[in-house]
């Protein structure tokens, strides 16, 4: 049975998972069970959709969306005609970028609409970016936006599947709502007027007209199958319409990856200005503030050299006892920039390097087969490095384990810990801006931490070799 069975694996480390819960940020391999959860209903699903208000709300959907796309394609229709028309004349440029700025705003009603009555939330493109200010850049700005293009783009073929899908389902609801209560009013009809009843289908020779009871309990039981179809052939149909909002009103990968990027610039850039501040720091309370003391020392020392020997030798030998510890210092601090032997032994004899320095006893185990980026190498030996911190500060632990392994093109680590446990990357810890490091480089932090322990940590970073 291979030894790495029990981790998780896979781009995402099998089900990663994200829960907010009472503010606090909370990571888990797998959704948490809730003591309440969503009350159980006896009646099944399929039978239960037609007096749900979601199938109400998506057939509102339908219905309002024939004549907002109506609208949509006779002004999509006329921005393009017309701007063409005029691009031999400068007025053409002003007419496509007011229409493609109006298609905009168009965009918003529909995000709105979605949300509203599908419970679908798109989050809205990227702002303009005008390269110059004034009108002349707000246009070049609509024109070269690719967001405003496709705000145009589903206004063109929203207005086909519209036409479509508002045929299917008002034909399907009507039908469906008719037979169901045709023995109310078939009944009325027949008993009324003294008709033969409701007729069905009539030529020169046949008529036939529903009129006897089991006729009537046979249209009743169609109609009842196709309410109950009903809901669900509307889902399929605004199935469609969720697609084209998300993909066309909303942002694209291309603008939600350059808005992750930025975000993960910013942290890198908090991260690197934080660990300078702290080499600062470390640089004048630690050795800087030794050394001063020592020089004072040696020359307090040599004035004593003549009158009192043994008394500079005293001195002497205390400077030198400085020293040590300046040098102990001016290491420690090396090895939390980057440890030379990260860079000549790689992560298994750097972190066996740190285990040995932990203060409770801690098993390390890694198994790759070869060495990842220097990069990730070097956020990985820091992460167990900060973890293990962790462990000898905070966690009451008798014994831990590290255990480094490649899995689908990743780096895994985990850290484990028998303490107290209760660890978390919500409240501003530590964890959280470990976390926040880790996905500067699409990497991902996962806290297993119940209270009363055994604590697991397990970090996912790209391997990148």
């Amino acid at each position: 049975m291979d030894k790495h069975n029990h981790r998780a694996s896979g781009p995402a480390a099998a089900a990663f998972r994200t829960e907010e819960t009472d503010g606090i940020m909370a990571t888990d391999y797998a959704p948490r069970t809730r003591d309440h959860g969503p009350r159980e209903h006896r009646v099944p699903p399929v039978l239960r959709a037609p007096f749900e208000g979601r199938a109400w709300r998506e057939l509102a959907y339908v219905v309002c969306g024939l004549p907002l796309a109506m609208v949509a394609f006779v002004l999509a229709v006329s921005t393009i005609s017309l701007g063409a028309g005029l691009l031999v004349t400068f007025l053409g440029i002003p007419v496509l970028a007011g229409g493609l700025a109006l298609f905009r705003g168009f965009g918003a009603l529909e995000r709105a609409r979605a949300r509203v009555l599908l419970g679908l939330d798109v989050p809205p493109p990227q702002a303009l970016r005008k390269a110059r200010p004034g009108a002349m850049g707000w246009i070049g700005a609509v024109l070269k936006s690719g967001v405003s293009w496709r705000h145009l783009l589903y206004g063109v073929l929203h207005m086909p599947w519209a036409v479509f899908s508002f045929s299917v389902a008002v034909v399907f609801w009507s039908y469906g709502l008719a037979a169901l209560t045709y023995p109310l009013y078939g009944w009325a009809v027949t008993h009324a007027d003294g008709s033969k009843g409701v007729q069905l289908y009539s030529d020169m020779d046949n008529q036939v007209y529903l009129n006897t009871p089991l006729e009537m309990a046979l249209i009743s039981a169609i109609g009842l199958v196709l309410v109950i179809a009903c809901p669900w052939v509307t889902r399929a149909l605004v199935s469609v319409d969720r697609l084209m909002v998300s993909g066309l009103l909303g942002r694209s990968a291309l603008d939600s990856r350059v808005s992750e990027l930025e975000s993960d610039r910013g942290v890198v850039v908090d991260t690197a200005a934080a660990d300078l501040r702290r080499i600062e720091r470390d640089l004048h309370d630690g050795a800087q503030a030794r050394l001063v003391a020592l020089a004072m020392d040696l020359g307090l020392a040599k004035e004593k050299l003549a009158e009192d020997p043994e008394a500079a030798a005293r001195m002497v030998d205390e400077a030198h006892g400085e020293v040590k510890v300046a040098l102990q210092e001016l290491r420690d601090l090396a090895r939390g920039i980057h440890p030379a032997v990260l860079t000549d032994r790689g992560l298994d004899a750097a972190l066996s390097a740190i285990a040995s320095r932990c203060a409770v006893p801690v098993q390390v185990e890694v198994d790759l087969p070869a060495r990842p980026a220097p990069a990730i190498e070097g956020i990985a030996y820091f992460t167990v490095s900060e973890l293990l911190q962790n462990v000898s500060k905070h966690a009451r632990a008798t014994r831990a384990s590290i255990e480094v392994w490649h899995t689908d093109g990743r780096l895994m680590l985990q850290v484990t810990d028998d303490g107290r446990g209760g660890a978390s990357t919500g409240g501003g810890s530590g964890l959280a801006g470990l976390a926040e490091r880790l996905d500067a480089v699409d990497g991902v932090l996962v806290v297993d931490s119940p209270a009363g322990g055994p604590t697991t940590v397990t970090a996912e970073l790209p391997w990148r070799g």
